[in-house]
């Protein structure tokens, strides 16, 4: 006989996974098996993404073929006069692309992704272009980039439309390592060198197996998360809008895992005892 305990979960996952209490106002799990959607909130609003957006600016700069090892300044137009958010990238800084995209990717530098589209190959137009172009080929056909750090409100999208984002994503080997990094260090300007953080704070916890992730935060687009996991063996794409807080997002981030882990153990149980009742 099934523990309470594993009865009571049962029951959450198949009548009340879809209905888990959750900050993010908008959300989608998806199971990759078989492309099930196990939990869905709002899921087809458009919504402000914020830095959600660099995930497509380092999928368009590795489709350029540009030279990764070839250095790129920060310089004072790639500032954010929109926002006047901070940056631990000094202006006048010299860094290989290479180094940018991890710092835009891994700690959501937005200098670095400025730097990166107004660097690319053909200037800011084609950039904005081959974004265009790239939605266009993933179907994201309700989504929207004005520019490539996703400070701009107009940086819109839903969750479903950024479950096929994040699954792109993920066959980039450089996008995966670089979004799953905990940390490095980044030779800066002057020489001085400084070390970088994933934003992500569940990136190296016991029992989670990341497979891709960004975080994002703007007041417009509230707190954002995009995450695809191995949990209990299985993938899962988990997308995360508008949390009222950062750590809100969090906490709907290791609610929906552990239910899915539970889900994975239940089955099992299940399967054991079937056999061997036969």
């Amino acid at each position: 006989m099934l523990k309470p305990k594993l009865l009571v979960v049962l029951m959450l996952y198949c009548g009340s996974l879809s209905a888990m209490q959750l900050s993010a106002q908008n959300a989608i799990v998806v199971d990759e098996r078989n492309g099930q959607v196990l939990l869905e909130k709002n899921a087809d609003v458009v919504v402000p993404i914020a830095s959600l957006t660099k995930l497509m600016t380092a999928m368009v700069l590795l489709d350029s073929k540009a030279n990764m090892d070839e250095k790129i300044s920060i310089e004072e137009e790639d500032k954010d006069q929109l926002k006047h958010s901070r940056s631990h990238v000094p202006i006048g800084s010299s860094l290989t692309r290479r180094e940018a995209l991890q710092l835009a990717l891994m700690s959501s530098d937005n200098r670095a992704a400025a730097a990166l589209s107004r660097t690319y190959p053909g200037g800011q137009g084609a950039f904005m272009v081959a974004v265009k172009s790239k939605l266009i080929a993933l179907g994201m056909s309700h989504t929207f980039i004005r520019e490539a750090t996703g400070l701009s409100p107009e940086n819109t999208s839903t969750a479903a439309d950024l479950v096929k984002m994040a699954q792109a994503a993920s066959r980039y080997p450089e996008i995966a390592d670089i979004t799953t990094d905990s940390e490095d260090s980044v030779t800066l300007k002057n020489g001085l060198s400084r070390e970088f953080h994933n934003t992500n704070r569940l990136i190296g916890r016991k029992g989670w197996d990341i497979l891709l992730s960004k975080t994002g935060f703007t007041n417009e687009a509230g707190a954002c998360l995009i995450m695809r996991v191995k949990l209990a063996g299985k993938k899962a794409t988990m997308i995360l809008l508008n949390a009222r807080a950062g750590s809100a997002r969090w906490t709907d981030a290791l609610n929906i895992g552990k239910l899915l882990g539970y889900k994975e153990e239940i089955k099992a149980k299940i399967s054991r005892r079937h056999r061997r009742h036969r």
